[in-house]
């Protein structure tokens, strides 16, 4: 039986909703080769519609590469794990991509771990380090083998924000960007879950990455569409929910695709039969549990005017932290100071800076900050 309501993972076929005019453009831009920065922040589903982008491509001469670097260090485990993937993007047979791997990085010995489920895919080790394969040779890789194969590929990388974070990152950055910008038969997908760090990479004029592809900025999908979208869900279950309340449910999230997930599976489960204003509350409470520990984790070692400033945006400022009534109604310190704690706020994902003032990153979070440090 298929799950309903999907969280906390990529969201595939009759569980992703919406998304067409993005959807539209992913696959265009995959299919013409154009580089695309996707920015949006957390839980608003960009790697859900990344997937289902590619799930729509239907040339057979586009292949796609999809990998993942969160946990990526430095420069040479992000080689490695490019080699790896792109190795692994281009055919299902550990065989073939160590006749791959050794056609193509002949300096390396590449190895090949099969698992003895059928389930699993092989996995690839190449020992990629500062005294193997040129830099640039690997970064080469899939446009060596789309000029050999007559292919043309789309490199997906989750998570790139991560880069920023490497040792010298700032010369991995133009090292990458000086390889990538000359390929002819490759285009790339970057996209991340930490907004902040998107933003830098790609929206600073004095880094490498800037202007690098098609940017679009992913928002919340509309109220309306995940309306529809909760009521039809919960018929899949002999189950009612009124678009009232559906609404009211998304409301409670501000549309935040992960959390809208999350909270209608909370509400089915404490649901018999139809939803009601009851059923909703409790879905919501249950939701507040699960995330706190997340939350106090986020507060952490804050101090004492970086937990002020978050009351005093509690309070409904959203602009004039500098000011004098402000700094000291809220002992946030001196002027100077307001810099630096939004810096750190912003970094832990707690506020994010609009164009009309500073605001919550998170709206759970927004709700659980107010019940426990604001009443």
């Amino acid at each position: 039986m298929s799950k309903p309501f999907v969280y906390g993972t990529a969201v595939f076929g009759e569980n992703f909703t919406d998304r067409e005019a993005e959807t539209k453009r992913l696959k265009m831009n995959f299919e013409a080769g154009v580089n695309t920065i996707l920015i949006s922040p957390r839980r608003t589903g960009k790697t859900s519609l990344v997937y289902h982008a590619v799930e729509q491509i239907t040339d057979p001469s586009v292949k796609v590469v999809m990998m993942d670097i969160y946990d990526c260090r430095d420069e040479y485990e992000f080689y490695e794990r490019f080699a790896s993937a792109v190795l692994k993007g281009m055919t299902t047979k550990a065989e073939q991509a160590m006749a791959l791997a050794k056609s193509f990085l002949s300096r390396l010995s590449p190895k090949i771990s099969i698992s003895p489920e059928p389930s699993q895919e092989f996995s690839v080790s190449l020992g990629i380090g500062p005294k193997t394969e040129k830099p640039e040779e690997i970064l080469d890789l899939p446009e060596r083998i789309a000029q050999k194969r007559n292919l043309n590929i789309v490199v997906c990388i989750d998570e790139f924000q991560q880069v920023g974070e490497f040792p010298d990152s700032l010369n991995f950055q133009k090292k990458v960007r000086g390889v990538w910008q000359l390929q002819k038969k490759v285009s790339y997908c970057l996209f991340g879950s930490k907004k902040h760090m998107m933003d830098r990479l790609f929206q600073d004029r004095a880094k490498p990455f800037y202007h690098f592809g098609d940017m679009f900025f992913l928002g919340t999908i509309p109220r309306e569409e995940w309306v529809k979208y909760i009521v039809q869900r919960f018929g899949t279950r002999n189950m009612t929910i009124s678009e009232e309340i559906a609404g009211r449910l998304c409301d409670k999230v501000e549309s935040y695709s992960s959390y809208v997930q999350q909270l209608a599976w909370n509400v089915m489960i404490e649901t018999e039969g139809v939803v009601t204003e009851q059923n909703l509350e409790s879905g919501y409470e249950l939701l507040i549990r699960q995330t706190s520990a997340l939350f106090v984790r986020q507060l952490a070692n804050l101090t004492v005017y970086q937990m002020n400033y978050l009351k005093a945006l509690d309070a409904g400022l959203h602009t004039g932290f500098a000011s004098s009534n402000i700094l000291e109604e809220y002992r946030l310190g001196s002027k100077s100071n307001i810099a630096r704690i939004e810096n750190v706020l912003i970094s832990k994902e707690l506020i994010e800076k609009k164009e009309d003032g500073v605001y919550f990153a998170d709206p759970v979070f927004a709700f659980w900050f107010h019940r426990e440090y604001c009443k």
